[in-house]
């Protein structure tokens, strides 16, 4: 018997036909969301450099054009990632307390050149030479002169734990008292020292200014207008859950070590302005987006010219070939964001690093050509941080724009 088909070829025709309509609604409306698949590109980044896992997107004029995620939650078991899945951040989290702060400044509960000591003038006794002229912008472009991660600071941060019944806010207050009777490294303004501890002491200025938490306002006036769903603060695994990528510690010449959330699963909550924030590699490369049109697109949380404030250089960063993952070694920084020259881009482009040591995440950004490309692991060390060089370049030549 011949088969129907084929003795009403018309028929046939307009059947398949329709049969692609129906089935293509579903596989753009996919796209439309995240892209094109990155997974077999970043397949083989894993084995070759030891990652659990790796998830990056890329963003152009607003809209996510490709995003992937491979490998494990937690190394020596099978427990795929997924696209939706929470990533750590660290010090990318700066950026988003740069935000804030710029908000509260709009909205005039501060200002720019509010010092330390105008903010907290109870505790002008307590001043180390120079600490009271500091200034917001100082503290959020790293040249307050505070130095960066020490003992001294690590004794505060482990002194913290032992304080009953403080929130964060108190708890910020606690350190800022203490922090702000240690010697400073260089005279504010003067030079480049990357300094977590800024971070915190900027927070605790807006904290007094807008009467809430940094939590309370890093959720409500940044993560919810952003429609950044996944955002959060903290490890990115709920504790006796792998519901997210565990962060692991690199051990040379053995697997990774996963870290379960816990006391050890992440920086301080107190520090957490300085970098704390996770959310999805998709909710990631929405952030960034914003940041890449520069006040094209709402919801305008600042006025365009306020966040090209937050964009542009404040001051050089001399090299530092020593940088530790996730932290600036050379270009210039703003406020929460650092301008680097790479080879791959024919213009510096924005750039940020963050880790806990445990996870690395890096952001880019190009306002010029309405670009943006992030990459997240949950690993972290050196061998990361090559990963992602080589990763940025491939990516940047595949996706951003021509032209400008």
């Amino acid at each position: 018997m011949i088969p129907r088909m084929t003795r009403n070829p018309l028929r046939a025709g307009v059947v398949a036909i329709a049969a692609a309509l129906l089935l293509a609604p579903a596989a753009s409306a996919a796209e439309r969301l995240h892209g094109k698949s990155l997974d077999a590109a970043l397949q083989p980044y894993l084995a070759r450099h030891g990652l659990p896992a790796l998830a990056a997107a890329v963003a152009v004029k607003g809209r996510i054009v490709a995003s992937g995620a491979v490998g494990t939650r937690r190394a020596g078991t099978n427990i795929p990632v997924a696209i939706d899945d929470r990533f750590h951040l660290g010090s990318n989290t700066k950026a988003m307390t740069s935000l804030l702060a710029a908000m509260l400044v709009e909205e005039g509960a501060l200002g720019w050149g509010a010092t330390v000591g105008e903010r907290f003038p109870e505790l002008g006794k307590a001043f180390a030479p120079d600490v009271a002229g500091i200034t917001l912008e100082q503290l959020l472009s790293h040249t307050s002169g505070i130095p960066g991660d020490n003992a001294a600071q690590e004794k505060l941060l482990a002194e913290s734990y032992e304080q009953d019944a403080l929130n964060l806010d108190e708890l910020r207050y606690w350190v800022a008292e203490r922090l702000v009777a240690l010697p400073l490294k260089s005279k504010p303004g003067e030079r480049f020292e990357y300094a977590n501890m800024g971070y915190l002491l900027a927070s605790a200025m807006l904290e007094r200014a807008a009467g809430r938490t940094w939590e309370e306002m890093i959720v409500e006036r940044i993560f919810a207008p952003l429609g950044l769903r996944t955002a959060g603060l903290g490890p990115q695994a709920r504790p006796g859950r792998v519901d997210a990528p565990l962060g692991h510690v690199a051990r040379e010449g053995a697997p990774p070590k996963p870290m379960l959330a816990g006391p050890n699963g992440d920086v301080p909550a107190v520090l957490g302005p300085a970098g704390n924030a996770h959310m999805s590699i998709l909710d990631f490369a929405r952030w960034a987006a914003w940041n890449a049109g520069e006040g094209r697109r709402g919801p305008g949380l600042v006025r365009a010219e306020t966040l090209k404030k937050l964009h542009t250089k404040a001051i050089d960063i001399p090299p530092r070939p020593d940088a530790a993952p996730g932290t600036p070694g050379l270009g210039s920084y703003g406020f929460g964001w650092g301008t680097v020259s790479e080879p791959f881009a024919p213009e510096p482009i924005l750039y940020h690093g963050g880790s806990n040591t445990m996870n690395l995440a890096h952001v880019y950004v190009q306002p010029a050509r309405d670009f943006a490309m992030v990459m997240a692991t949950n690993v972290g060390g050196r061998r990361a941080e090559d990963a992602f060089k080589a990763l940025a370049k491939d990516l940047y030549e595949r996706f951003a724009p021509r032209g400008r």
